[in-house]
C-alpha cells in the first residue's frame, strides 16, 4: 500500500509542476501579447495603402528598438486604406510629424512598423494619427520588375547601332 501512495504522490506533484509551468507560460504569453493600452501606454492611429504582413500584436520601432506594438487593424471606409491602432511606450515623445513604415527584418524576416521622429516641437498625445506612412513593399513584385528589365536594356543597345555590309 506505501508504494502505491509514493507512487500516487510523485504523480500527482508532477501533474502540479506541469500545470503550474502552464499557468506561468499562459500569464507570459498574454503578458507579451496583449498590447494594449493601459497608464504606461498611448494610442495613436495610421493610415497604410498597403499593410500586408502586418498583424495585431506587431511590433512598433523607433531605431530598431521596441516602442509598441499593433493594436487593431481596419479597412477605412472612405479611402479603402488600412488604418493601424498603435499603441506606443508613455516614456517615448514622437514629435507631432513623425512617420512611419511598413518594414521588413529581411528576406525571409517578418514585418514591423518603423517610426521615423520628425522636428516638431509638438508631441503627439492619445488619439492623434501619423499622417506620413510608407505601406509594405511587395518583394516579388520587385523581383519580377528588375528580372524584366535586364533582358530589355541589351536588346534595345543591340537595335540603336545598323549593321555595316560586309565589303565585297
Amino acid at each position: 500500500m506505501t508504494a502505491l501512495f509514493r507512487q500516487n504522490l510523485i504523480e500527482a506533484i508532477v501533474g502540479a509542476l506541469v500545470v503550474g509551468i502552464a499557468v506561468v507560460f499562459v500569464l507570459f504569453s498574454y503578458q507579451r501579447t496583449s498590447g494594449n493600452v493601459g497608464a504606461d501606454r498611448y494610442r495613436v492611429s495610421a493610415l497604410f495603402p498597403n499593410a500586408t504582413g502586418v498583424a495585431v500584436g506587431t511590433d512598433v520601432r523607433v531605431s530598431g528598438i521596441k516602442v509598441g506594438s499593433v493594436v487593431d487593424q481596419s479597412l477605412d471606409p472612405d479611402t479603402f486604406q488600412a488604418r493601424l491602432g498603435l499603441s506606443i511606450d508613455q516614456r517615448i515623445k514622437l514629435p507631432l510629424d513623425s512617420s512611419a513604415a511598413i518594414t521588413s527584418e529581411g528576406i525571409l524576416g517578418g514585418s514591423y512598423i518603423s517610426l521615423t521622429p520628425g522636428g516638431d516641437s509638438e508631441m503627439m498625445r492619445e488619439g492623434d494619427e501619423i499622417l506620413d506612412t510608407q505601406g509594405s513593399v511587395d518583394l516579388m513584385t520587385l523581383i519580377g520588375g528588375f528580372i524584366n528589365q535586364t533582358g530589355k536594356s541589351e536588346d534595345k543597345a543591340g537595335e540603336s547601332a545598323p549593321a555595316e555590309p560586309a565589303a565585297p
